[in-house]
């Protein structure tokens, strides 16, 4: 029972999370929701279902799930932010060492995007 709560309270929360990526720059949206699917599912099988046949939520999760794929509006949206991300560390003038490590992630992250199917 407490368990069904906790996973309940997790997949709210990334739901929150995710809605709030809708509209905040640099915030990714379906990451936290695949979460909040994965939560819903061990937690609530109804909130699962209504997640999964939201209009604005549902379909990006749908892609991933059947064929791992991204929509390509997403994929740009994303390659957009690992951009900013970068020309912020350069503005904040981040120590070598850092920015190094932010390269690496960056171009995984883009790399990542870039190898998925088109949703």
């Amino acid at each position: 029972m407490v368990t069904r709560w906790l996973w309940r309270v997790l997949g709210v929360t990334c739901v929150g999370i995710g809605a709030a990526g809708t509209v905040v720059p640099l915030l990714p949206t379906t990451p936290f929701l695949l979460v909040a699917a994965w939560a819903f599912a061990r937690g609530s099988e109804r909130w699962r279902q209504w997640l999964l046949n939201h209009p604005r939520f549902g379909p990006p999760i749908h892609a991933w799930q059947s064929q791992r794929a991204i929509p390509r509006k997403v994929k740009w949206i994303g390659i957009a932010s690992v951009v900013a991300s970068l020309g912020i560390a350069l503005w904040a003038q981040l120590p070598p060492a850092a920015l190094a490590i932010q390269v690496i992630a960056l171009v995984c992250v883009t790399i990542f995007l870039l190898t998925r199917p088109d949703a």
